[in-house]
């Protein structure tokens, strides 16, 4: 598997991790990210997303080692569709690199994922998304439209 790139280093490295989170990747693409996160996380857990069917293949195809362990998960969804599963616990952080929802390329889509992600976190739990330095928070407190 290629190394990450410099740029998802930098925001990788930026973001507040710790040993055991539960943290959601939005917009994964074929996962190098996510692959990287489940080092950084000791026994925490990764659910990578994307709405596109064939990078979530060659995430898969890519991650057997964290996949088997049971710490990286892979779903083709698109963030506005996304909502946890039955029984499954909240996320503890969030991200999205790239990802038109939320960077502006799709403004359409906002108001909805932003509902989803909020449905989908632990009360508190932060999100980011490129275009910092190297990261920017947003602010899912429902009163907030950040990000537009």
């Amino acid at each position: 598997m290629p190394p990450l790139s410099a740029r998802l280093q930098a925001l990788v490295a930026a973001l507040p991790l710790r040993p055991g989170l539960r943290v959601l990747e939005i917009g994964c693409g074929p996962g190098a990210a996510a692959r990287d996160l489940c080092r950084r996380i000791g026994g925490g857990t990764v659910l990578a997303i994307d709405r596109s069917p064939r990078a979530i293949a060659q995430a898969i195809a890519a991650s057997g080692p964290e996949i088997a362990s049971g710490q990286l998960t892979f779903r083709s969804i698109a963030i506005e569709d996304f909502a946890l599963a039955a029984g499954e616990p909240p996320f503890d952080l969030a991200f999205a690199f790239r990802v038109g929802a939320f960077d502006g390329r799709h403004p359409e889509r906002f108001d909805v994922a932003i509902g989803r992600l909020r449905a989908a976190l632990a009360p508190g739990a932060p999100f980011f998304i490129d275009g910092g330095a190297p990261l920017r928070a947003i602010d899912l407190s429902p009163k907030c439209q950040a990000g537009r």
